[in-house]
């Protein structure tokens, strides 16, 4: 029987839902869920599925140690407990980096520094040597002190996973891939959805919708830090990759369409789509959003400019308020919206029918999501028009459509 681990996937706030339903479809087990992390298991297979799949979560962690350390003896104890020799060659490179908060131990230099002398002990005593030259793969450990609370865990992933490797320059303010993903999974994007962005930027909304689509794993085109790990044996990574390829729906009657005013953006986005390998199915084109006419049909995904992406506030509410006007004129299946502008259903000129908080970064931002609700007894049936708005609130959706808590 295959070793089993203890994993750590974190997610950005409001990404909780999708990364888990990822997770379980995957075959992870006791798949656990609290505010911006999962905690799953499984043996190395899952390892590599999820690295190479979860399109919501930001990395995967290999749990080594869960212990109290209220101090530096404790702290060192708890790490040189771990049978690091199992894990780490005698020349690899550990770097080690964490955070701490609300512990008694709080400077991060003198952490790292125990933790690191902890493994060096270790690891000279479990290969019977007496020098660590670290020219070899890097394990990055990292830890994490929570109320006097200490877990030591090792990075299986290397770069964050919405490093996708097919976005190689972006506009400012970008959305996160792993964002873009969920919003496309709260707007229930199908093989045969079309979906529209009228305010696409680098393309990230429409192209991460054409891979869920298409179920392509997001991690074909790149390679993650435990694919050079002694303790998992390549053939798991190419038995996983090979699944992955095998699981794809190229066939599939996806549509994705990008406008921006901005021609460089354009330019970029259609880059985008052919290194991700979705051009077939996605187009950008320079258009602006007063003339944008969303299809009946369409799924409408955006991240209005704001902030960083707008030079004022005023200038920001006024393409909302147009947007708006244009969405009244030409409803669709389903608007999703990101944006941290917390005025945008009084700009929008409606009510949403329900909204998700999430963070792109640091920033706070919601998902404002236009939609019919399902029938309900007693209960309204349509979002209701915002007050002195001048739209009459009518508009076609998706029946039935159901929108997960």
């Amino acid at each position: 029987m295959s070793a089993r681990f203890e994993l750590v996937a974190p997610c950005f706030f409001g990404c909780e839902s999708t990364a888990a339903f990822e997770l379980r479809r995957l075959g992870a087990e006791d798949v656990q869920v609290t505010d911006g992390r999962l905690s799953f298991s499984g043996g190395a297979e899952i390892i590599a599925a999820a690295n190479l799949n979860l399109r919501a979560a930001e990395r995967v962690l290999l749990v080594l140690a869960r212990y109290p350390a209220d101090n530096f003896d404790a702290l060192f104890d708890g790490v040189y407990a771990i049978h690091w020799e199992e894990f780490l060659p005698a020349d690899a490179a550990f770097p080690v980096t964490g955070s701490s908060l609300n512990s008694k131990l709080t400077s991060i230099p003198a952490c790292q520094s125990v933790i690191k002398k902890a493994i060096v002990k270790r690891l000279m005593q479990g290969h019977h040597t007496s020098r660590l030259p670290e020219t070899g793969v890097e394990y990055k450990i990292r830890f994490m002190l929570r109320k006097d609370q200490c877990e030591i865990m090792l990075d299986t992933t290397g770069e964050g996973l919405h490093k996708r490797g097919y976005r190689r320059n972006a506009m400012e303010a970008p959305l996160r891939e792993t964002l873009a993903a969920t919003i496309a999974d709260l707007g229930r994007v199908r093989r045969d959805s079309l979906v529209e962005d009228p305010f696409c930027g680098s393309g990230t909304l429409v192209i991460e919708s054409a891979l869920k689509a298409l179920n392509i794993a997001p991690g074909l085109k790149r390679r993650f830090a435990a694919e050079r790990y002694g303790f998992i044996p390549a053939s798991v990574w190419a038995e996983q990759r090979q699944k992955a390829l095998a699981e794809s729906k190229l066939d599939a009657k996806f549509e994705g369409v990008g406008y921006d005013i901005d021609p460089a953006a354009v330019a970029l986005a259609n880059a985008n789509a052919r290194l991700a390998g979705v051009d077939r199915c996605c187009r950008f084109e320079v258009a602006d959003v007063a003339n944008f006419a969303a299809r009946p049909e369409a799924i409408v995904l955006t991240n209005p400019p704001y902030g960083e992406r707008m030079s004022t506030i005023e200038g920001a509410a006024r393409l909302a308020r147009t947007f708006g006007q244009q969405m009244a004129a030409h409803p669709c299946a389903g608007v999703y919206a990101i944006t941290a502008d917390m005025d945008f259903e009084t700009h929008y000129g409606k009510r949403a029918a329900k909204r998700r908080k999430m963070y792109n970064g640091m920033i706070p931002c919601q998902v404002y999501m236009y939609y019919t609700l399902p029938e309900r007894k007693g209960a309204p049936q349509a979002a209701k028009p915002m007050p002195k708005s001048g739209f009459d609130g009518k508009r076609s959706a998706a029946p039935g459509r159901k929108d997960k808590v």
